[in-house]
């Protein structure tokens, strides 16, 4: 049994200033973009790099756009998200799954039912984040990617606590933590989009774990 866990964060850190249903926020579709055309372009090229040739994607808390490279040509993509006009305007998907990870972090599919799965620009509303990586590599085939991207952009209000207070550095630490807490994954790699260091764009940031194999989870259960 795995015994070098990092000390559990404390869940006051997940709160957030509005704590009512998620669904009242989500109710009225916002058809917006929360990072600007540099940082999208920067996360696009991430997920060309990243993704290869997968068939099955999964895309987590997503909205009306996925920032999928026309590259990849993937055979089914699943959106889950919280509003369902936004999801039914996003040409990238090939199903829409409605559904509030804050309340249910379990996901409504199969084990090692796709091939990479995606959460971009919203992992600071995640008040259970551990729980849902853990979800994720539950449903990664072994050795697909989990690719989390994000930028300085938020709705301050949905933010959870730790996710507010912390640096730009920090949530890098932060995401990457949540990833090894999962216990799932492997390669851990942190990125930073080459746009940052000019600071003429929306900063992008990103963290991907790949998903170990069961044969690898089973020897350190």
């Amino acid at each position: 049994m795995q015994t070098d866990r990092m000390t559990a964060i404390d869940p006051k850190f997940f709160r957030r200033l509005d704590e009512a249903e998620d669904e009242r926020f989500y109710l009225d579709p916002r058809f917006v973009v929360h990072i600007d055309e540099t940082a999208i372009r920067t996360i696009s090229g991430i997920l060309a790099a990243k993704l290869g040739a997968c068939e099955a994607i999964l895309d987590l808390m997503s909205s009306w756009r996925s920032h999928l490279p026309d590259s990849i040509g993937p055979s089914r993509v699943v959106g889950l998200g919280m509003n369902r006009a936004e999801l039914a305007d996003n040409p990238a998907l090939s199903e829409i799954v409605v559904h509030n990870l804050n309340r249910e972090p379990r996901l409504p599919f199969g084990d090692g039912e796709f091939d990479a799965v995606l959460l971009t620009v919203s992992v600071q509303y995640l008040i259970r984040p551990i729980e849902v990586f853990a979800e994720v590599g539950r449903v990664l085939k072994a050795h697909g990617p989990f690719v989390v991207s994000f930028s300085n952009r938020m709705f301050p209000t949905k933010a959870v606590a730790l996710w507010v207070q912390a640096s730009e550095e920090q949530r890098l630490v932060l995401v990457a933590r949540y990833f090894h807490e999962a216990g799932c994954f492997e390669k851990i790699e942190v990125m930073q989009g080459a746009q940052n260091r000019e600071r003429r764009s929306d900063p992008v940031h990103c963290v991907i774990g790949y998903r170990r194999h069961d044969e690898d989870l089973r020897r350190d259960a």
